[in-house]
């Protein structure tokens, strides 16, 4: 099917769900926060790369990706050392973890919603929500579906193990977990999973394109414990909207945690400018993508002028070569490709 046609049936499929709600140079707008200023300051060049990483995870060809040789991922980010990369088949999930040697980070993408399978989970948006049985965190709930993706399958005890197993290397590094779309929300659970049931103490979120994963209650515990969070949304991306966000419900309704940051567009032509608007630490800043319609599948799609999505007809396809099967230790028909870190070889490639 061609993009465009795909996009707007995908779109008339996401507005039989929703009423919408309202919610070239490239220039920062800093908001002054209602609940004093935050003291984690929004990077743009670590934007820049994570977009790429969560461009990367996207790749269908698993092996090209395992052997960081595939199109989104040689020419685009240097110093990338890849440990693991994960499918859960069944749920068409994926994900990697590896080490930015630039950053001195673990990289932890999740790869987000593809355009043909986005209604797949839009229709458990209206799911009851789930109590989360963190521990500190009473009250708290959460989106069934998107917990689920994380808790219940293949993913987080691969993800655990393989941080596990980087950190047995390089102890003395932190950790950047990012993604797009529903990779945004599975990589929410992933970083509060690693602080509060891993007890790591240096956990750094960059999503891009997320959607609500919790109530009111969440989105305050979540802030307590990861204060390095930056949630991106783009223009009038649809997604930040979803599940709606209801001010007359206030203890029922989902709620963003914080700290948004709203790439708006002004002017045409060559006097476009992308303004990235940093907004209060409400989670709900009326002033930033709440302020606009939410009606763009296009502007989901691209962040950065980086494509976030596959080269795929099929809503869940993955490629694996010939030559990969060593490493594959996969169960129940999921892949895992896996090697030790290698900090030797890594500096003799470099």
């Amino acid at each position: 099917m061609h993009k465009s046609r795909c996009l707007a049936l995908i779109f008339a499929v996401l507005l039989g769900f929703f009423s919408l709600t309202s919610g070239g140079e490239i220039k920062n707008q800093h908001r002054e926060s209602r609940h004093g200023d935050s003291s984690y300051i929004f990077n743009h060049t670590l934007a820049i790369t994570l977009v790429e990483y969560s461009s990367a995870v996207y790749t269908i060809d698993v092996s090209a990706l395992f052997s960081w040789t595939c199109a989104r991922c040689v020419d685009k980010i240097k110093d990338f050392e890849m440990v693991e990369v994960i499918v859960d088949i069944e749920n068409c999930l994926q994900a990697f973890i590896g080490v930015d040697h630039n950053l001195n980070s673990i990289i932890i993408a999740f790869r987000g919603t593809q355009e043909q399978s986005i209604k797949n989970w839009i229709e458990d948006l209206f799911s009851i929500q789930l109590d989360l049985d963190y521990p500190g965190m009473p009250g708290a709930r959460v989106h069934h579906g998107f917990y689920s993706a994380y808790h219940r399958t293949s993913l987080r005890p691969a993800i655990l193990s393989a941080v596990q197993n980087i950190k047995s290397t390089y102890w003395n590094i932190s950790i950047i977990v990012t993604g797009h779309s529903m990779g945004g929300a599975l990589a929410t659970f992933c970083a509060l999973d690693l602080v509060v049931n891993s007890g790591e103490k240096d956990v750094q979120l960059m999503t891009f394109g997320q959607p609500r994963v919790g109530n009111a209650v969440f989105a305050t515990d979540f802030n307590e414990y990861i204060p390095k969070a930056i949630r991106l949304t783009h223009q009038n991306d649809i997604v930040p909207h979803m599940p709606p966000y209801y001010s007359y419900f206030p203890t029922i309704t989902y709620h963003h945690f914080s700290r948004e940051v709203w790439l708006r567009e002004e002017g045409v032509g060559k006097d476009k400018q992308l303004i990235e608007q940093i907004c209060d630490d409400s989670g709900e800043d009326p002033t930033c993508s709440r302020s606009v319609y939410g009606n763009s599948l296009s502007d989901h799609f691209d962040y950065y002028g980086v494509e976030l999505y596959a080269d795929a007809d099929s809503p869940c396809k993955f490629i694996m070569a010939e030559g990969t099967e060593e490493y594959n230790k996969g169960v129940g028909g999921n892949i895992r490709l896996s090697r030790n870190p290698n900090p030797t070889l890594f500096r003799q490639s470099s």
